[in-house]
């Protein structure tokens, strides 16, 4: 038996369960939200950051780049497309 003891939200932006133990600065940061987006989990996330400066800023540049790549993908099946 698996117990999972973080509070979680389906967040309906990026079509996927979010730990919510986290601030929602982080969870953007995660999830490649862009500065500015209205967040469907808006006042769900925790207030002071459990993750460190270091991590925090590892998975700022992991999004980046996941986000530089959907970006690829979405301009070469829309060129194949037309």
């Amino acid at each position: 038996m698996c117990f999972f003891d973080s509070p979680i939200g389906r967040c309906e932006a990026v079509r996927e369960m979010v730990l919510l133990d986290e601030t929602q600065r982080e969870c953007a940061c995660e999830h490649g939200c862009p500065p500015g987006f209205k967040c469907p989990l808006d006042g769900c996330f925790a207030t002071v950051s459990g993750v460190s400066e270091e991590m925090a800023g590892e998975l700022a540049a992991r999004a980046a780049h996941e986000a530089v790549i959907r970006a690829a993908h979405k301009e070469l099946r829309e060129s194949v497309a037309a």
